[in-house]
């Protein structure tokens, strides 16, 4: 990988062969790798709660966080990493919430699908205008603004460094997003599910409320479930442990933990067999 600059004295990196080049800023130009360096995921999967994207708002978008994630995102394209990426819709409606108001199920899940449109759209914006190609893809057919999931287009999509966003979860109610990334991330072949959270890692108990919680550096599939932790759904779980598919629990909020992950850096919380 080689770094550049445009003139303007901005760092410009030019990442794998058929990689976009991407705008850094002078924090992320530090996280530039050296010539020849590569990194440990060729294909990684990032899942990340709508509520990542508030902000410090009660609902709905923060531009400026979606654009910090975005660079994230960006950094670790600079890599030559495929990069796919399934967000939620909780920022903007909750399908098992509407549910629990008396709405009918079903509807109320489809609604939280269509959030997750949204969502996408706002990120594919977000990395658009740091000059990643980038392809929102859905589970519904809206082919207005977004293409239908096709499984052998999407993994050429990736091949052509394009980042890919899957929205509208699994396309069926009684699934949540969890589900839905890891499935797209097995179908994609991807190498690990990059969870990221406010938290950096999984915890035995809440460490916003318990000061003695114990964070693991390494815990299986099967003491996740029967400790009931909350990293993902029990679907999820067993999904990626069918699947031998490792789960990596991070901080969003820590810049750079992302990429710091992937250079083999950071504190985070690895679910494995």
């Amino acid at each position: 990988m080689i770094g550049s600059h445009d003139g303007k004295g901005r760092a410009r990196v030019a990442g794998a062969p058929g990689a976009a080049s991407t705008d850094l800023t002078p924090t992320e130009r530090e996280m530039v790798v050296v010539q020849g360096a590569a990194p440990a995921h060729r294909r990684v999967m990032l899942k990340i709660s709508g509520e990542a994207l508030m902000g410090d708002l009660g609902y709905g978008l923060h531009p400026p966080t979606v654009s910090r994630i975005a660079r994230e995102v960006a950094s670790v394209h600079a890599m030559g990493v495929e990069i796919c990426l399934v967000i939620g819709g909780g920022n903007i409606f909750r399908g098992l919430q509407g549910s629990a108001q008396g709405m009918e199920r079903t509807t109320a899940d489809y609604m939280g699908m269509l959030a997750t449109v949204m969502n996408a759209l706002a990120m594919q914006a977000a990395m658009e205008e740091l000059k990643i190609h980038t392809r929102v893809i859905s589970a519904i057919p809206m082919d207005t603004v977004c293409e239908p999931y096709i499984r052998r287009r999407a993994v050429r999509h990736l091949e052509k460094k394009r980042v890919c966003i899957f929205a509208a979860g699994t396309g069926n109610p009684y699934f949540t997003t969890d589900t839905a990334a890891t499935l797209r991330a097995v179908e994609m072949s991807c190498q690990s599910i990059f969870k990221g959270t406010k938290v950096d890692g999984v915890y035995d108990k809440d460490p916003k409320l318990h000061a003695d919680a114990r964070r693991y550096d390494r815990i299986t599939y099967d003491e996740v479930l029967a400790q009931h932790l909350d990293v993902m759904d029990a679907s999820a779980i067993a999904l990626a442990r069918d699947n031998d598919l490792p789960i990596i629990v991070f901080s969003l909020d820590e810049p750079g933990g992302f990429r710091g992950i992937l250079d083999g850096k950071g504190t985070y919380t690895t679910v494995h067999g």
